[in-house]
């Protein structure tokens, strides 16, 4: 295991227990979470980005407010869904919030999950074409996205105003090594590879929206192999990086023990259900006495075979919470995974 971050869905709202309370809350508890984050030797702050839901919605702003405030850690999401995305003004903003990073932007985008608003995209202004799905829509924003990041022209100059310039125009700014940092969403083996074959990195999640009957972290190493051998196969000339998420709660105190000890018994194993109209298998949650979880950790498939670990946060909880909990996870489960803070690796 290279590299472990956390991964906040962004929950607010003014309910029992909640220390996040109003969006204000959710996206000033972000930045202040990826300060500590960066000072524990963590080595990425990821955001979800969900519409018509009391959570982070527009990650840019929230980005470029956390990278003026930090120096090293990696700054993403997980992912943007490119159905509502119109992809050169994605272009742009990703391109000034890298800049600002100095180069530290890992974006997850991809076809989205399921949400409260039906027809949402549309709303926004987007639609299929004629004969295509909602998932060719996203695909072909992010295709759009891509070659823009990457410099291509994309409309013609007028002469006039642009210094006697002809041609194609690119976006502006751009920012170098950005196109290399994008990963797609994969929920399945098909779009892991087809993710492969066009040089996204790929981020698995928690769940995966097919079930062939074996364990959930024995499906998700699959999809990884399947993912690694078509990258090999399409010879990108670089090696790609691959994420999976997990609920991690290590009870190391009364107060873990308070907040999470009864979920040790309900999700302590996979979950398969209909998700979409399809079904899918959730991963389980792990949470019990830090030595037993950094065992069984050990021991999944997929985070073996991933390079980056992705830890979901109980975000509502607040910043000095989840920074222990962080904590907790750097000092008594990563180390078991191979696993060492930023500073003890740069040393090495």
């Amino acid at each position: 295991m290279k590299r472990i971050g956390f991964l906040s869905f962004g929950h607010w709202g003014p309910v029992q227990g909640s220390r996040t309370r109003t969006a204000r809350d959710a996206l000033l508890q972000g930045i202040e979470l990826a300060v500590a984050a960066e000072d524990l030797g963590i080595d990425g702050a990821f955001f979800r980005v969900h519409h018509f839901a009391r959570q982070q919605a527009s990650p840019f702003p929230l980005l470029a407010a956390a990278a003026a405030r930090t120096s090293r850690i990696e700054l993403g999401t997980g992912v943007i869904d490119m159905r509502y995305e119109n992809p050169l003004y994605m272009a742009e903003e990703a391109a000034a919030t890298d800049l600002i990073s100095g180069g530290r932007l890992q974006l997850g985008i991809s076809r989205g999950s399921p949400e409260p608003a039906r027809n949402g995209a549309a709303a926004f202004g987007y639609a299929p074409r004629e004969g295509e799905t909602d998932a060719d829509m996203a695909r072909r924003h992010a295709e759009e996205f891509r070659r823009a990041i990457a410099g291509a022209g994309v409309v013609e100059a007028d002469p006039r105003y642009a210094g006697g310039a002809t041609g194609l125009l690119p976006v502006q700014p751009r920012s170098e090594g950005l196109p290399a940092r994008i990963w797609w969403g994969a929920g399945t083996r098909k779009t892991a590879v087809w993710a492969a074959e066009r040089g996204m990195n790929l981020m698995s999640s928690t769940l995966l929206t097919e079930d062939t009957g074996v364990p959930f972290d024995e499906l998700q190493a699959e999809q990884i192999a399947m993912f690694r051998e078509a990258w090999d196969a399409a010879g990108h000339g670089r090696e790609p990086r691959v994420s999976v998420s997990r609920s991690v709660l290590p009870l190391v105190d009364d107060e873990d023990r308070q907040y999470f000890g009864l979920s040790a018994l309900r999700e302590g194993r996979d979950q398969v259900g209909a998700l979409d109209g399809t079904l899918a298998r959730f991963g389980k949650s792990y949470i019990g006495e830090p030595d037993a979880i950094a065992g069984e950790l050990a021991a999944d498939a997929a985070v073996q075979a991933a390079d980056t670990l992705l830890l979901t946060v109980p975000n509502q909880l607040g910043v000095e919470y989840n920074a222990k909990l962080l904590g907790n996870i750097a000092r008594h489960v990563a180390p078991v995974l191979g696993w060492a803070p930023h500073e003890v690796r740069e040393q090495a």
